[in-house]
Parts: C-alpha cells; structure tokens; sequence
C-alpha cells in the first residue's frame, strides 16, 4: 500500500524499518520494512522498504519490531484494580454472591481512589498496546467520580471512553444493589447530561467520549434502561451495558420479565448500531443472527469466562457471531475478573479460547483476534476509521512491540502470528496522537513509584476501610 495524498516534506514522527507494519485496514494490508508518519497526531504517510520515507523531526528504529495499531479496549472497570486478589472473595461461587462480597469495599470508592485507579489501569493498559479504553463505572458512592477519572486519563494521555453506569433497583425492589448505592433515575439522567456537556467531545481526534450505561437488568429498572437509551439518543452518544454472562442472570431476568436477557434488550429498544454489550456469553443463534442484524457490537472478556473455574457451557461463541457478521471487540472487564489489565493478554485468551471451543486452530488466526482487539473495539466504541487501524487520516496511535527477544526466538516466516502465540509481551512504544505514553518499554506520562504508593493507600481504604 503507497499513501494516497502527497505526505509533507518534512513530518512530527516517522516510524521505520518495521519487520512488518500491519495496518488492519479494509484491505488487510501489511509492509515489510514498513514506515509510518505522523503529523499533527495523524497518520499522514505510509509505504514500504521501496518507497522513501519524509524527513522527520523524531525517527524510531523499528528494526526487530512489528507496529500494529494501538488496542482499543471495549470494557473495563477500572476501579476495580483497588480489590485485586481481593481475600473475601475467594469462597464465592456465583455472580450474585460476587457482587455482594465486593459492594461493602466498593461503596468506599471516592474521587482520590477512582482517580488513581484510572492512572494506574490506565498505564498497565498502555503497557499491554492499548491506545484507547472505554471504562464502566456503575456505582456512585459520591458525586465526580469520573470528572476524577477524566481528568486522570488526559495526564496519562490515553483516549478515553468512560460509561456513566448507575444502579437503581435495590433489595427492596428484588434488585442486585446495597441500599447506599441505588441512585434516583432522574439523578443519574441530570449527571449523565452533565458530563456529556462538560466531558464529550465527538471530533474525530477527540481524547473523551461519554457513554451511558445502566449496570445490568440484576440492578437497573426497565425504566432505567429506556431513558438512559432516548437521553443517549437525543444527545447522540453511545449506549453500554452487561447481558448475557452468567447464570444467575438468566434466572434472574426470567423470573422478573419472564424473558431471555436479550429479549429484553430487544424488547426495551436497545438493539441498535449506537449499543456495545459487554460478555453476551450464552446467545442462541435468533439472538445472535438479531445482534448482527441490528448492528449491535459485542465486548469480549475471556478472562471474565475463567477466573471463577469457567463460566457453564464452556467460552462463548464467538466465532459464529463473528461468521453471523456481528461486531467483536476485546475488553479487559473488572481487574476482579481477570486479576491484571492487559489487553495484549486478553487478545491473546481470545484465540486461544476460540480454538478451544470449536476445536480447531483456524477457528481464530492471530490475525483475527487482533483485528477485534483493533478494528472491532474501534466500531464498538463508535470510532471506525479514527482509531484501531494505520491508515491515512486516521490518529497515530500505534503500538510497537520487539520481537527480536529471547520469547520470539525460532519465529521467521511470521512474526505476526509469533506476536499472539509466543510471550509474554508488554509493547516496546505506545504511542497516542504521535505523543509516547510508552517508550522504550517504560511508562512515559505517569511516575509509577509514586503512582503505586498513592494506589496503595487508597486500596487500603477501599479494601479495609482505613
């Protein structure tokens, strides 16, 4: 692939001499002795080792390296990482219990902790290749939680994605919710507007989109869900939430609506292009032939299916959504449910889980789990063409990782597919808009030492309540 416009004489940074450059754009494309340039946050040039590359004011060495696009991870729940390997839980034995071993440490949660949570997931993310992350955040315990998270993501200088999430059917309603976390819906619809003024940002190059997000039908009303999706319309944002990943939600929803969890989905509105579901680990094949249809995009989380001894039925299916034409991207989930924050890892689960289930290693290349953890977290977020690929036009967030090292040892003919089934890998350079988060495999925008200290007192808040 040439560059398609003239790229200016002289560029912020070129990337060279890649082992290869694969693009993920619509045509597959990948370059050998490939190079990228970059100005003003953009992907202005592109071409292989026959094409001569623009002078630069940065140059990065890419010898012994592949450069993909930057991850795009689909869910998350950062504040999450404060209860890592959390004691309590380690008896629990279903979603229902899960939830209430970990809502007395949650309902802790406050502006400090859920701002250095988001730097601190936020840069285990950038190690992993991640350029832009959505992130989920359900319960409210105080008012600015995510202004805390907003503000914390752009001294990191991810992209960001966060989901106004609420809770608003307690126990007293038959609802998966502590008393002190239900909110009022016409609150969490004022809030909700609110950051989407303050916050959100549609421009092509934008650093902040707002999304909305009632948690789950366990712990939000159907009127919850119906307004979040007419406010999400009116103001043309994107629309979040859980379905489909466990049992006990099944018996849930069955008990309370007398439906399937997807049915329900349907049948409040949800099932459009504007809607991204995170898990939907038990659809039969109407409701996944509806998700493609309706041009609903899917959130996997393999870790999610496997951290509690696996999920019944076995991981989901996800290379027949992917043949029914629905959208997947790949998301880390709670640090409770997979423990660590690495989206190279989770890509990596997801080919692995795929060939497991449909007993076969074509069920899912490296190639295809990587287009998810790219083109597929791009569409669900909202953002094809802006991210998740290398591409004219498209921001210069891009990830660079060595495969010149002792774990990529014996890879020749592909070190592309060597990148998903050798490790493990942490990116050499991640870079968002042409600006290092990750250089020279350190972390660039955050000083992790005294990150992890503040971390560190505030997990012991959130954890022992001191």
């Amino acid at each position: 692939m040439m560059h398609e416009t003239p790229t200016p004489a002289l560029v912020d940074l070129l990337i060279r001499d890649a082992d290869v450059l694969a693009c993920f754009d619509d045509d597959g494309t990948e370059l050998a002795g490939g190079w990228l340039a970059i100005d003003d946050g953009v992907i202005v040039g592109l071409g292989d080792r026959t094409t001569a590359p623009p002078t630069a004011r940065e140059v990065v060495d890419a010898r012994g390296c592949v450069v993909l696009p930057g991850l795009v991870n689909a869910h998350q729940h950062l504040y999450q990482n404060l209860t890592r390997a959390y004691a309590p839980a380690e008896q629990v034995e279903s979603l229902t219990d899960w939830f209430w071993t970990y809502f007395t440490a949650w309902a802790r949660l406050d502006a400090d902790a859920a701002a250095i949570s988001t730097t601190v997931g936020l840069a285990e993310l950038a190690l992993s290749g991640c350029t832009t992350s959505a992130d989920h955040l359900y319960l409210h315990p105080e008012p600015g939680l995510i202004d805390a998270q907003v503000e914390a993501a752009r001294a990191v200088g991810l992209r960001f994605s966060p989901v106004r999430g609420s809770m608003t059917i307690g126990p007293d309603e038959g609802g998966v919710c502590p008393p002190g976390l239900v909110e009022r819906l016409d609150a969490v619809l004022d809030d909700t507007a609110r950051l989407v003024a303050e916050h959100h940002d549609p421009a092509p190059g934008s650093f902040v989109r707002i999304g909305i997000g009632p948690s789950t039908l366990m712990s939000s009303s159907a009127d919850a869900m119906v307004e979040a999706r007419r406010l999400a319309e009116a103001l043309d944002v994107r629309l979040h939430s859980h379905v489909a990943d466990d049992p006990d939600e099944e018996a849930f929803v069955r008990a309370r609506y007398g439906r399937r969890p997807l049915e329900v989905f349907e049948d409040l509105g949800w099932l459009s292009d504007r809607t991204w579901l995170a898990h939907v680990v038990y659809p039969n094949e109407r409701e996944v032939a509806t998700l493609a249809a309706a041009g609903v995009s899917v959130a996997h989380c393999p870790s999610m299916t496997l951290i509690d001894g696996g999920l019944p039925g076995g991981p989901p299916p996800i290379r027949p959504m992917l043949d029914a034409g629905v959208n997947v991207g790949i998301g880390c989930d709670g640090a409770t449910a997979a423990d660590h924050q690495s989206l190279w890892l989770e890509t990596k689960l997801a080919m692995l889980l795929s060939r497991q289930r449909e007993g076969r290693a074509t069920a899912m290349s490296a190639r295809a789990a990587l287009r998810m953890a790219t083109r597929g977290g791009a569409r669900a977020l909202g953002r094809e063409g802006e991210i998740g690929q290398l591409s004219i036009g498209a921001n210069g967030d891009v990830s660079v990782w060595r495969v010149d090292t002792l774990p990529y040892a014996g890879v020749l003919a592909d070190p592309v597919t060597g990148l998903m089934q050798c490790g493990p890998a942490w990116a050499w350079h991640t870079i968002v808009g042409g600006r290092f988060v990750i250089r020279d495999g350190e972390v660039r925008t955050v000083d992790v030492p005294q990150a992890l200290e503040r971390h560190r007192r505030a997990s012991e808040r959130i954890q022992l309540g001191r």
